[in-house]
């Protein structure tokens, strides 16, 4: 199966889970360097997200379309951090970022 000439197949669940352990390892140090402090139930669904991007990475699974209007509140600052997680992917979508920026957030709001 492709979507769009990128191969989709089922990444195995090891896998996913050791690139996501990574991504939140480094997410912890992004945070830590911002005074990010998220709560437990905001770590535990960023954690499931990371866990998604992930899984979508290893695989070529394609996000379903997003549209970025609905993000255009979401400060720059915000939007930079999420990139720069997204990067540590190397081969995930701008729609991830915009995503993944809603978590970061409402972790900043925290402060």
């Amino acid at each position: 199966m492709s979507n769009d000439s990128v191969p989709v197949y089922e990444a195995p669940p090891e896998k996913v889970q050791e690139l996501a352990d990574r991504v939140m390892r480094q997410i912890e140090g992004i945070y830590q360097q911002h005074g990010i402090q998220p709560n437990a139930v905001q770590q535990q669904m960023l954690q499931s997200h990371v866990t998604a991007m992930a899984s979508r990475s290893l695989s070529g699974e394609p996000l379903p379309d997003v549209e970025a209007e609905l993000f255009e509140d979401i400060p720059s600052e915000t939007l930079v951090l999420a990139q720069q997680v997204v990067d540590l992917f190397g081969n995930l979508p701008r729609e991830e970022a915009w995503l993944l920026s809603v978590h970061i957030e409402v972790a900043r709001s925290n402060n």
